[in-house]
Formats: structure tokens, sequence, C-alpha cells
């Protein structure tokens, strides 16, 4: 017998709407092709209004099985109150991919499966999940879930070596003692940057202070004339087409990176944790992007969306590699070319820039303002690690591949990698283990060491 399935259509309006309309669209059809009742808004639901009340309504439908369609991006705040919402009837997440064409990520949806999958972990809730085109080869797929056969298999990390090395114990002796000034709270919805700062004393010896981010703006705001136009000069080293941005927003930029730098003296500091989005943008006037990225040369990590855990990663892993490190979501995965995109809007450091491509300045593809920094990765090994709260337990998360010579698969910073494991497997560890959306990324092979950090900082260590 068919299912009555009741689907929850998520976007954001901030990404390309027409474009989300058109994967709604075949998603819908191909639907309609599984023989299953379909239930619930054939619209794209945009914010926690619209989707409280189509949960509401699928309440009172008798549904036996509830569908989020993950269509663009979104926080996981509906997810988790979908699921709260009908915690007795099997959950979903169907997240849609969208091509490589090395412009704006139009949709971002495996970001927003990211988030709901680590959400989901700490709720203890069950799920099953697909990612894919719905004009590709997914129907088998797609079947298989809605029959409950691609449910999340909780992963396990295994005991730390007790003992460790020299080199490990050093790692974790030189992290205590550091600082990171989180500015501003991280957003609703983003259970991935949760912390607890007494729990991060504890493990690594790290202080947490937290700012405001009026703080930062306030500071920018006030920064003199002659240290913006230092920080733009700065800039001007990476970047030789900063006059095609609007000068105004670039001002407001640079102004950032003064405040940032003015808060680390006066810690003095050794990280931050910003929340980036959307004050930046809509109560300021310009971007941290590009200043991030500048910072981050600098060997000062920066950590988007007030991400303490993510700051705490790249002092690590910075640590370990002793070279910038790039905090990166995973944005695609593309399991017949065997590779994914690791990405964050412009931000990584400018060592990482592929010598091939010149590096250009930018916009943000949603908000429209400056600066931020454009160019595809680098080829060679990369490491990618994070300090993880996945389901709830600390955690070091590890990975490793080959970062290759390809064109940009996105604006902004963006590199296609090939993981050492086979690409599928990854995907799938990357849900089952509830990882979060942010990973570190070092140039070189440094499990051997970071094997060992886990061991000194008595970490549980799960290699995916």
């Amino acid at each position: 017998m068919g299912l009555r399935l009741g689907i929850l259509p998520l976007g954001r309006p901030t990404f390309d709407v027409d474009f989300a309309n058109e994967k709604l669209s075949a998603m819908l059809a191909l639907l309609g092709d599984t023989g299953h009742e379909i239930l619930g808004p054939d619209k794209l639901l945009f914010d926690e209004a619209q989707t409280k009340a189509a949960i509401t309504q699928l309440q009172g439908a008798g549904i036996d099985h509830l569908l989020v369609c993950q269509v663009t991006f979104t926080d996981a705040s509906m997810t988790v109150a979908a699921a709260n919402a009908f915690a007795d009837i099997p959950l979903s997440i169907w997240a849609v991919s969208e091509p490589r064409d090395g412009g704006r990520l139009r949709l971002n949806a495996f970001c927003g499966l990211n988030l709901g999958s680590h959400a989901l972990g700490l709720n203890k809730r069950a799920f099953s999940w697909v990612y894919g085109d719905p004009t590709a080869r997914i129907m088998p797929d797609l079947t298989a879930m809605l029959a409950g056969k691609r449910k999340v298999q909780p992963l396990k990390a295994t005991s730390s070596d007790a003992h460790g090395s020299d080199a490990g114990r050093a790692i974790a002796r030189a992290v205590n003692g550091k600082r990171v000034a989180r500015i501003g709270a991280h957003p609703v919805g983003f259970d991935t940057c949760a912390y607890d700062a007494d729990e991060i004393k504890a493990l690594a010896g790290v202080t947490i202070d937290a700012f405001e981010l009026d703080d930062l703006f306030e500071r920018a705001r006030a920064a003199p004339p002659e240290a913006a136009h230092a920080a733009r000069a700065l800039a001007e080293n990476d970047l030789s087409d900063l006059d095609t941005v609007d000068p105004v927003e670039l001002d407001r930029s640079m102004r950032l990176k003064v405040a940032l730098d003015t808060i680390r003296a006066q810690g003095p500091y050794d990280a931050f944790a910003i929340r980036c989005w959307p004050e930046t943008f809509t109560e300021y006037g310009g971007a941290v992007c590009g200043p991030v990225a500048m910072m981050g040369e600098a060997r000062v990590p920066c950590a988007c969306e007030a991400d303490v855990y993510g700051a705490l990663t790249q002092l690590v892993l910075q640590e370990t590699a002793n070279a910038p490190v790039f905090l990166a979501d995973l944005v695609d995965v593309d399991v017949d070319d065997n590779t994914a995109v690791v990405w964050h809007c412009g931000q990584a450091p400018s060592s990482m820039r592929d010598p091939d491509v010149p590096a250009t300045a930018t916009i943000h593809t949603n908000r429209k303002m400056p600066l931020l920094y454009q160019f595809p990765l680098k080829p060679g090994q990369v490491t990618l690690m994070r300090i993880s709260q996945a389901n709830g337990v600390p955690k070091m998360i590890l990975s490793f591949g080959e970062m290759l010579a390809r064109p940009m698969a996105f604006t902004g910073t963006s590199g296609v990698v090939r993981f050492e494991r086979d690409a599928g497997l990854v995907l799938n560890d990357v849900m089952a283990s509830g990882l979060e959306h942010h990973m570190a990324l070092a140039y070189g092979d440094h499990r051997a060491a970071l094997r060992s950090v886990a061991a000194a900082m008595k970490l549980p260590l799960l290699e995916i």
C-alpha cells in the first residue's frame, strides 16, 4: 500500500528562487511517480510562520511519513520542529544537488541537510536521507528512503592512543592558554555552532570571551581613515581589482579588518568566532569575509556564524600544520565523479589560491556587498578536521584527500577534493556521524600528528 506522505518544501528567498521552484516542481513530479499520496504544500516555505502553519495542517492529515524537501539552504530550526511534531512516524530529508558551473551557489541545499543531520543527531531522532537532483537517476534511492532503507546509522568514535606522542602533547600544550573572542551569538538553528565555555576550557585550556556585534561595528565606524586605507593596501597585495566593487561598502569592509585587529591587540586574542550574517550586511553594510581571509593568512583564524568550536578546531589544526587554515563548508558530493566541493563565501587564506588563477575581488552572492576573495584552491594533499560535538559527545573527526586542479566550482573560494576513500562512503559517514557543517582544512597530511593530539586531549577519534 502507498504512504500518506506529508511534505515540507523548505527554502529561503536569499537564494535563487526561480531555480529553486524549478527543482521543487521536478521533485514533486518524481514524488508523484512513487505511487504515494502526497500531502502538504506544493510551494516553497520561506519562513517560520509558513512552515509552522504547514506542520499544523499536516498534523491533522493523518500522514504516515514526513519528508522534508531541502530545496535551498535553511537552518535546522524548522527541521527539528517538524521532527518533534511528528515524533512517532518516520522522517526523511531529500536535499537537492546543483551543478558546479562556476557561478553562485544557487541553492546550497547540502549545507541545510548537514545542519539538519547534526541537529537531529543531538536530538536522538532517527531519519533517512537522500541527496541528489530530481532529474538524475535518483528514483531507486528515493524509493529506498521512503521504505525506510536509508536510515542514518550513528557512527561511534574509537578511543585514541592513551599515550600519544611528544609531538601531540606539544601541540596540545601550545593551544592551551589561547584566547578566542566570540563576537555575537550564533544564528538560530545553527546547533552546529553552540558551545559551553567551561567545557572548552576543560578540554583545551582555551578561554572564550564574549563581545556584542555592536562592539565590532562601533570600532569599525570609529576606525581612522588612514587605518582603513592601510587595510585596503594590504588587500591590494592579493587583489588587483578592488576598484570594481562599491567603494563605500569596500571601505566599511576594510574598517571591519581594523576593528578585528584592535580587539585582537587589546585581548590579546588568538582567534575569532564572528556572527557574520545577516547583521554585518543588514545593520553595518559591509562584508567581513575579505577581512577574515586576511586574518587567516596572518594566522589569526576566524570562524563564521560565531562557531566557537570551529575557531578551536582552526587553532589546533594551524598549530599542527604550522600553516594557515580554512574553515570550509562541504557543499556538494558527486558520487559519480568521486569528488566533493569545499567552499566558503570568499574567505580562504590567499596562500591557498591556485597559482594558475588570479585572485579577484567580489561581492557576497546573496547580500551583494564586498569584500570577498575569489579563487579556486590550489592542488595538493589536504587534511580536514573538526573538534566535534556530534551526537552530544566530544570527539575529533578527521579526513584526508587531494585537492584537484579543477575549474572554480562556485564563486567565492572553493575547491574540488577527492577523498582518500570513495566519495559515497564519505558522504554516508558525514550523515551517520552527525558532523557539523564546518571543517577546518590545511594543506599536507597531518593525520598522524592529529591522532596524537586527540590522545593528548583525551578525545575519541573518528576518521571518515
